[in-house]
């Protein structure tokens, strides 16, 4: 009854209207095609924080066409007086060391009354978390562009977020994913505990028609690995993905870009028990990404259907690359996957989902067979929907043409010069 279930709600998201198929080289392509963003509208260039959130703000009139050109770096923590803000300025007195102290020497158990500061000490980070978020979230309003201009555009620890928002372009913008100075402890979280962070590179909440393109995502300066230890030996986690695309964001496109140096790379779906929002929507296609060095969910999905076409993981070993998700429809077609000492079984995990195919990817330079991967963890090879049905889209078809590719245009300052909607 449950595969029958959901074979039933697989073709009724194929009822859904997909967006016009674009022309070739005139905006994206997959089920974001036809966003235009700010094109036409009134162009802001901007070069501080405080220039970047007046002119998201578009005088009093945030929803109307513009283009934002990024100009250098742009730092979330930057007050409006230049001056960059820290840990001690959104919570003075703040501790790490003496918050993770009142969980005990395992960290199983926090109690307010271990040690005469351990009230205050939750409470400072209750406070500084607040803080912290108010000052590095900017949220980008529909029928936006927000592109770098130039080959040097970065947007460093801010917490850039779509809420509700449609109609958007993000581009050739270097995204270093925002440290959390106040990231919590949870003893609860898996089976020793875990660190949750607050703060995305990038947050789509139930946005529609967004295009990213052009951009890399990094954890930059501030990488784990060197983050203070906290319990049992592990390094203290203060990021949180690098892009998220939740709550009924549908008709997303993210290509061209790199994610790199990151534990978990790109969520798509709310929660498992969250099928009300996302049931139906989470229309998302990876095309020609770069993966380097990323532990996992690149993505993960829930829900949703997700085209995952000639993009290239290469790096350190992976706990997995494609996560198949409840309820979720992921198409994988002509990936490459490079990993040196691993096996395919790597390449997809299966976390409640049913329904996974593969069409022609390669692991160190052969044919990967995913399918046989995802049938051993008990995926279908059906997923309800084919991408050729839905959309146009061009696929390179060897791994030497993908990996070529791939290499030399993902990223940020790899786009080229004369794009429409700069």
């Amino acid at each position: 009854m449950r595969r029958a279930a959901a074979a039933a709600l697989l073709a009724g998201l194929l009822l859904t209207a997909a967006p016009p198929a674009s022309a070739a080289g005139r905006g994206p392509e997959g089920w974001a095609a036809g966003t235009t963003g700010g094109a036409g509208g009134t162009t802001w260039t901007v070069h501080t924080r405080a220039e970047l959130k007046e002119a998201l703000a578009n005088g009093g009139d945030p929803a109307t066409p513009k283009v934002i050109r990024v100009v250098g770096d742009i730092n979330g923590h930057e007050a409006d007086d230049g001056s960059l803000l820290g840990e001690q300025d959104y919570a003075p007195g703040y501790d790490l060391g003496q918050y993770m102290s009142c969980f005990g020497e395992d960290g199983t158990t926090w109690s307010d009354t271990r040690y005469d500061y351990c009230k205050r000490q939750r409470q400072l980070r209750q406070t500084g978390s607040n803080r912290e978020k108010a000052q590095i979230q900017l949220t980008v309003p529909s029928n936006t562009t927000l592109v770098g201009a130039g080959g040097d555009a970065r947007l460093l620890g801010v917490f850039l977020t779509v809420n509700t928002g449609t109609n958007i372009i993000v581009r050739n913008l270097h995204l270093e994913a925002p440290v959390d100075h106040f990231t919590t402890w949870s003893p609860d979280d898996g089976t020793q505990g875990s660190w949750n962070a607050r703060f995305d590179a990038l947050s789509v909440i139930t946005g529609k028609h967004l295009w990213v393109d052009h951009c890399t995502f990094t954890d930059g300066r501030f990488p784990d690995r060197e983050a203070p230890l906290g319990f049992h030996g592990e390094r203290v986690g203060r990021h949180d993905g690098l892009l998220d695309i939740e709550d009924g964001s549908d008709f997303v496109t993210v290509s061209d870009s790199r994610f790199t140096d990151h534990d978990k790379a790109i969520l798509i779906g709310s929660g498992d028990g969250r099928g009300d929002r996302d049931r139906g929507h989470l229309k998302v296609t990876l095309v020609r990404n770069l993966f380097t060095d990323i532990a996992q969910r690149a993505p993960r999905v829930r829900f949703g259907q997700v085209h995952v076409v000639n993009n290239v993981y290469r790096g350190r070993t992976p706990l997995y690359a494609l996560g198949v998700g409840v309820e979720s429809a992921l198409f994988s077609e002509r990936n490459v996957f490079r990993h040196r000492g691993g096996t395919p079984a790597l390449a997809v995990a299966d976390y409640g989902g049913e329904h996974f195919r593969d069409t022609g990817s390669w692991f160190n330079g052969r044919p990967a067979g995913l399918n046989a991967v995802a049938g051993a963890l008990g995926l279908g090879g059906e997923v309800g929907w084919d991408p050729a049905d839905v959309y146009d889209y061009r696929v390179l078809k060897s791994p030497s043409a993908v990996e070529r590719h791939v290499l030399r245009h993902a990223g940020a300052g790899r786009a080229k010069e004369g794009r429409p909607h700069e």
